[in-house]
C-alpha cells in the first residue's frame, strides 16, 4: 500500500510525529514533509497539532476510516497471494467428482500429506462444471472428470483421455426394478435423482447456454425428483424411496455396501460410453510440479478405468 498512507495511519495511531517515526524506523521530518503534501493534495488538515501531540480533524477521520479499509483489503490480498503462491509452487490443488475420491483419490493424497511437510492439500469435490469454473479461476491445478461438450471457445485447457466409463442407474436393494433386466423406458417410469448438478452460473461455460439469463434453468434438473451436491444425500434419499440414482457404474461395489444396487440392463440399453480423463490448462503443464502431479493422477485414473 502507498507507504504515505502507512505513514498517516502510525502518526493517527501514536499521536506523536514522533512516536509514528519511531515505529515506522524513519526521521520526524520525513514525516512531516510527507504529510504536509498528503494534506496539500486534498487540500485541507488532516492533523490538528499541539504541544502534546496530534488529533484528527473530521477530514483526518474520514481519510483514516478509509484507509484502514483499504490497508486490512491490502494486508488480505497479500496473505491470499502468498498462500496462492504456497498451494502452487508446493501443495496438492485438485478437482474431481466423489468417484475419483472414493476409488483412489482420497489414499493419493493421505500418502502425499505423509510426504510432505509444509504442503497444503486442497480437494474440491463437484461436477465437472464447478470444476472447470475453479480450473479457469486458477483454484485447483487440474481435475478428474468426463469430458464436457461443447465448451465455449474462449475456454480452452487441455483434456488428457484415459478412457472410456459409463453411468449405470442405482436403487435401493428391494427395488422393482432388480427383478430382471431393464429398458431405458423401463427405468424412466421412476422418479430420478441425481448428485452435484450444475448450477446456473456454471452453465456460461458452454456454448448452448443463453447469455445474460442468469435464472435459466439447467436441463440436469428438469425432471428429476431429487438433487443434492451431497451424494450422500442423495444416496439417502434412494434408501427410502423409489427413485434412481445415475451414477458412474465404477461405485457399483461401493454402493453395494451401503444398500445400493445396480440395475441390470437389457443388451442395448445400457448408458452410452463416455470420454473421461484430466483437464489442466497447457501453461500449468510447464510447472514441474504440477507436471510431477499430473503424471501420477494419470497413472491411477488409467488403472482404476482399466480394471474396472
Amino acid at each position: 500500500m502507498d507507504k504515505v498512507l502507512v505513514q498517516f495511519l502510525a502518526i493517527a495511531d501514536e499521536g506523536t510525529f514522533s512516536g509514528a517515526a519511531a515505529s515506522l524506523n524513519v526521521t520526524q521530518p520525513t514525516l512531516t514533509f510527507n504529510i504536509k503534501k498528503l494534506e496539500q493534495q486534498f487540500g485541507v488538515d488532516l492533523f490538528e497539532r499541539s504541544s502534546r501531540g496530534v488529533t484528527l480533524t473530521d477530514y483526518g477521520r474520514t481519510l483514516y476510516q478509509n484507509v484502514t479499509v483499504m490497508h486490512r483489503l491490502y494486508r488480505n490480498a497479500v496473505d491470499s497471494i502468498e498462500r496462492q503462491r504456497i498451494h502452487r509452487e508446493e501443495g496438492l490443488s485438485i478437482g474431481t467428482g466423489y468417484s475419483w475420491w472414493a476409488l483412489f483419490l482420497k489414499d493419493l493424497v493421505a500418502d502425499y500429506s505423509r510426504r510432505s511437510v509444509t504442503g497444503p492439500v486442497n480437494v474440491s469435490v463437484g461436477n465437472a462444471l464447478r470444476c472447470m469454473d475453479q480450473l479457469l479461476a486458477g483454484d485447483i491445478s487440474m481435475f478428474i472428470g468426463h469430458r464436457i461438450e461443447n465448451l465455449v471457445q474462449s475456454v480452452q485447457p487441455d483434456f488428457l483421455q484415459v478412457g472410456l466409463v459409463r453411468d449405470g442407474h442405482f436403487v435401493r436393494q428391494d427395488h422393482p426394478l432388480l427383478e430382471r433386466p431393464r429398458t431405458q423406458a423401463e427405468v424412466l417410469e421412476y422418479p430420478s435423482t441425481l448428485a452435484f448438478p450444475p448450477e446456473a452460473r456454471q452453465q456460461r461455460l458452454l456454448l448452448d447456454h443463453p447469455q445474460g439469463h442468469a435464472d435459466a434453468r439447467q436441463p440436469e434438473y428438469a425432471g428429476r425428483a431429487f438433487t443434492s451436491n451431497s451424494l450422500e444425500a442423495c444416496l439417502d434419499y434412494v434408501r427410502t424411496t423409489n427413485a434412481v440414482l445415475a451414477h458412474t457404474d465404477l461405485m457399483a461395489p461401493e454402493f453395494a455396501r451401503k444398500g445400493i444396487r445396480m440395475v441390470p440392463m437389457r443388451p442395448g440399453e445400457e448408458p452410452a460410453w463416455r470420454p473421461v480423463g484430466i483437464y489442466i490448462l497447457p501453461e500449468r503443464r510447464e510447472d514441474k510440479h504440477v507436471a510431477r502431479l499430473l503424471d501420477v493422477i494419470l497413472q491411477k485414473t488409467r488403472e482404476v478405468v482399466q480394471n474396472t
